[in-house]
């Protein structure tokens, strides 16, 4: 038992160099996103509206999620606890890319939209909110499992 013992650790190492640890990964899982609902901000009856107050996501899925202002009121997207517990592999925003480490804000001074493609890596529930429009409704939650 002692001698299996000492010829295991070895043995991984050599079966991990040789690429045996990546049996279970198939690809990028990065790019295989699911779409989640869009975010709406505002709408024709009422500037304050927001059509998603909670997302339920599970760690180590790619998720894309498209934001999108009608425009009647500025709108500072903020989700910072959020921000800093996902794999941020970018931002699309007129026809551009954006690849950042973190996100701090998506502002909207008029209609608009951007789309953020992520993978949460840390499980737990993340306000996110259009800043200093909370207490109109302007707010919800990302819960990550």
């Amino acid at each position: 038992m002692q001698l299996f013992k000492a010829l295991l650790l070895p043995l991984l190492l050599i079966a991990s160099l040789i690429g045996f640890d990546k049996v279970h990964a198939a690809g990028d899982l990065t790019r295989r996103t699911q779409p989640l609902p869009d975010l709406v901000l505002g709408s024709d009856d009422s500037d304050y509206f927001i059509s998603q107050n909670e997302y339920s996501l599970e760690t180590g899925k790619a998720y894309q999620l498209k934001v999108i202002s009608h425009g009647q009121k500025e709108c500072a997207f903020q989700a910072p606890e959020f921000a800093v517990s996902i794999f941020l592999r970018k931002v699309e925003a007129g026809g551009v890319e954006i690849k950042a480490m973190t996100l701090t804000e998506l502002e909207f001074e008029d209609a608009g939209q951007a789309e953020i493609f992520f993978v949460p890596i840390k499980p737990g529930s993340f306000p996110f909110y259009c800043k200093g429009l909370e207490a109109k409704g302007m707010s919800g939650r990302f819960v990550v499992r």
